[in-house]
């Protein structure tokens, strides 16, 4: 397994970012020049690119799956684009890393060996760009993520913690009144998609059972239903924390269709 520490120029987020790519390059057996599946994996807030591999066993099971797992920094951002500031993180996760990252390693180009998921405001990130980039990816991993928009509308603008003030919600997701009727709502780009027959990706959803988010998900995965969208939906023992995310990240690999190296030629 070759971790690799990437810096490389974004012109969508007009800086140099950081990202870690674990890359199953080293293995004791040689094989055939090969085209990677890849995951691309978005943490949560407060987090950076290392999360995943301090904090889950991705490491080990992308080696052991021969799977490419790339890990960007997102900042505090849910990954949307916020133009006042320059700062594009939806086009960046859901075209400029994917093609980055395409050029500088050996990974498949098709849809189906390409994958994105994340925890918290990463599961939010991946649903709303998974289904924004929906001709990229093929799997949506969505690990305890963040849905009812709702919420934001009773925020307070003086409250000096950032997951609670209004400004920073505004700033993430524009007029917090309208929000659940835009397609920032993930239900709402969810039914949106549906009356227009669009293809889907596949979604995974999970949730701790102790988790204050949990009605989110029930509430998405009731919609899912409702709307005969392929889906799974885990309801599993857990809170809002790294061992419910290392235990869900290893049930949801389990889903992906990965574990077979496509050869190409040299």
């Amino acid at each position: 397994m070759a971790i690799l520490q990437v810096t490389a120029f974004s012109k969508c987020l007009m800086r140099n970012v950081p990202l870690t790519v674990v890359l199953p390059v080293d293995r004791m057996v040689a094989s055939p020049r090969t085209e990677y599946p890849t995951l691309y994996l978005l943490h949560g807030i407060f987090g950076n690119t290392l999360d995943f591999l301090n904090g889950t066993r991705i490491g080990r099971w992308a080696m052991e799956q021969e799977l490419c797992v790339v890990m960007p920094s997102g900042e505090n951002s849910f990954y949307l684009n916020d133009p006042d500031q320059f700062a594009l993180w939806s086009d960046f996760v859901g075209k400029e890393l994917v093609e980055l990252t395409r050029r500088m390693f050996p990974l498949s180009h098709r849809r189906e060996d390409t994958f994105l998921g994340g925890v918290s405001m990463g599961g939010y990130g991946a649903l709303y760009n998974g289904l924004q980039f929906r001709d990229t990816f093929s799997w949506i991993l969505a690990l305890s993520a963040p849905i009812r928009l709702e919420d934001l509308r009773d925020r307070a603008t003086d409250n000096a913690f950032i997951l609670t003030n209004r400004r920073y919600a505004q700033r993430c997701f524009g007029d917090l009144q309208t929000a659940p009727e835009r397609d920032v709502n993930p239900l709402h780009l969810v039914e949106r998609l549906w009356k227009e027959g669009a293809q889907l990706p596949q979604i995974y959803l999970a949730c701790g059972d102790r988790d204050e988010l949990l009605p989110g998900s029930k509430r998405l995965a009731a919609l899912l239903e409702r709307l005969e969208i392929p889906h799974i939906f885990e309801i599993l023992p857990g809170a809002h924390e790294w061992d419910f995310w290392d235990e869900a990240l290893l049930r949801a690999l389990g889903l992906l269709p990965i574990g077979r190296r496509r050869k190409v030629k040299p």
